[in-house]
């Protein structure tokens, strides 16, 4: 997979030059419509900024929500360019389409200094399909293209490779911190490395976990997924989650690590409920649950014992809560991996996603080495997947 990816340095001079910047500008929002967690917009700040102290001019694709190829009035981007113009201290236009003559003539009269906001590309029915011609239509709205949004780097869609592959491009400031932090889980790690697995289902982690075992020296398993590869070992998880369709997925992981000689570890006890409930009777069980209960965070022996082998380890990548962390009850298994992972002296990375939510509520993700900004993504490199998004700067 190539993580080696052209910076912006490679552009050359930037002075005047239009800059078609991909961002990841999807942000979470409230009924009435106001923005309610801006990291993203955030995390672009100093692409943008490198951009406009070199000259350039930036044109901004972004998409918002999932319009399917309609214009749907709730998003429409002029929120996010209220917050980019107040987080940046630098005027933003925000432009009402993001193709055509009207746009091309918006984006040649806008003043330097100016950040120019294209509406959502998912208006168009051709982004998420790669359309060529929107792609071309895309392009002309700069001189050179840069990648930044690593949220949707795993998509072939028309404003994030195909508009790419038609210009100079290089990747953005957070798009090069991406790839260099996997680069060091995937293609140098330092070992021991350890990746960590979590989350509900073992159906979305079985084709990462076939790849990890290629890779890694030990691969922690919790979460609801946990429970599918135990009952395959014969042990009684009570009415804990479980994929019985997956039974020979996880038996051929559970071969492969042992030929491999790579440590799968599996809770050796539990939290468990008697219901799915916040306010739910719990209590620690040993690694077979009775029957009537529920398995929802993993028990104090396996969090120390995920805790030594994060301690141990060179290199760390997370993907997936211990248990189901929204309840306080519930959340002590995904804190001590958290923790441990704060406090391991090696290379530390989240993957995306579900953890990136739980290291922020644990207020932790300021002690780890890096935070990803994509889940999709994240999880298809961690796959061996090429992202379109970053194979396309590569060219």
């Amino acid at each position: 997979m190539e993580l080696d990816v052209p910076g912006l340095g490679t552009l050359g001079d930037l002075s005047g030059k239009r800059v078609l910047l991909r961002a990841d500008f999807n942000v979470p929002t409230d009924e009435a419509g106001a923005i309610t967690d801006d990291t993203r917009i955030r995390a672009a700040l100093p692409t943008l900024r490198f951009i406009l102290e070199k000259g350039g001019k930036p044109v901004v694709l972004v998409h918002f929500g999932r319009p399917k190829g309609e214009v749907v009035e709730s998003l429409r981007v002029g929120v996010i360019g209220d917050r980019l113009a107040e987080l940046l201290g630098s005027p933003v236009s925000t432009l009402r389409e993001s193709i055509g003559p009207v746009v091309e003539r918006e984006v040649d009269e806008a003043a330097v200094g100016t950040v120019v906001l294209c509406e959502n590309v998912r208006f168009h029915p051709g982004e998420t399909k790669g359309d060529p011609e929107l792609g071309a239509s895309f392009a002309r709205l700069g001189d050179v293209f840069v990648g930044d949004a690593f949220g949707a780097a795993h998509r072939d869609h028309a404003s994030v490779a195909v508009a790419a592959r038609l210009l100079p491009s290089a990747a953005g400031l957070l798009l090069e911190a991406e790839c260099r932090a996997f680069a060091k889980v995937l293609t140098r790690p330092e070992r021991p490395l350890v990746a960590i697995l979590g989350g509900a289902k073992v159906s979305d982690k079985l084709t990462v976990i076939d790849a990890l075992l290629e890779r890694c020296d030990s691969i922690l398993v919790g979460g609801g997924m946990a429970y599918t590869f135990l009952a395959v070992q014969g042990h009684s998880i009570g009415s804990s989650l479980v994929e019985e369709d997956r039974f020979d997925l996880c038996r051929a992981a559970l071969a492969k690590a042992e030929a491999r000689g790579v440590e799968l570890l599996l809770p050796v006890d539990h939290v468990v409920a008697d219901r799915f409930a916040a306010d739910a009777e719990s209590r620690v069980s040993g690694v077979d649950i009775d029957p009537g209960w529920m398995g929802l965070d993993i028990g104090p022996e396996t969090a120390a014992l995920f805790a030594a082998r994060i301690h141990a380890a060179r290199t760390v990548v997370w993907n997936g809560p211990m248990g189901v962390f929204e309840m306080n009850a519930f959340r002590k298994g995904t804190d001590a991996v958290g923790r441990a992972l704060a406090a391991c002296e090696g290379t530390t990375v989240v993957g995306g996603g579900d953890s990136v939510a739980a290291i922020h509520l644990l207020g932790l993700s300021e002690a780890v080495d890096h935070v990803s900004t994509g889940g999709g993504a994240s999880l298809e490199l961690l796959e061996g997947k090429v992202l379109p998004g970053i194979e396309a700067l590569s060219r």
